[in-house]
């Protein structure tokens, strides 16, 4: 699969995800609940797919991936700790505080999506000269 056509894929899924949060605001408490631990299952799923792709990179690549995927973990285990900690709140004051925490947690990872995405731009970009220098080079012999 030619790397702008993954880039391509990467948009649909940011616009795909923002409608299901647009659309999850407007569900009741129960419905809202199954959509954030289906949200949850997928992006487990997703986090070991990339894990089992990244045990095949090369020895420098795999241990920068798993930087970026131990980097990834941490964040993730922090952010469901609060999560789950939340879920135990009860007090009006305490949830108050709670949802201003999700709201920067949500900030926060729009903002390391937003990276990701232009890393990828960069990397998609840079696949595109490669390829067209390896063709030019190939023409030339």
């Amino acid at each position: 699969m030619e790397p702008s056509s993954t880039f391509s894929k990467l948009k649909d899924q940011v616009e795909n995800a923002d409608r299901s949060i647009r659309e999850a605001v407007a569900r009741d408490a129960a419905e809202l609940k199954e959509t954030v631990d289906e949200a949850r299952e997928h992006a487990d799923k997703r986090a070991a797919e990339l894990r089992a792709r990244g045990e095949a990179a090369s020895d420098d690549v795999e241990r920068q991936w798993h930087q970026v995927q131990s980097d990834w973990d941490d964040h993730v285990k922090r952010l469901r700790s609060r999560i789950d900690a939340r879920k135990a709140a009860h007090e009006v004051n305490r949830a108050e505080l709670d949802a201003e925490a999700a709201e920067a947690d949500a900030v926060d990872a729009v903002e390391f999506a937003s990276a990701a995405i232009e890393e990828a731009q960069y990397a998609v970009l840079d696949a595109v000269l490669a390829r067209r220098n390896a063709d030019v080079t190939a023409a030339a012999i």
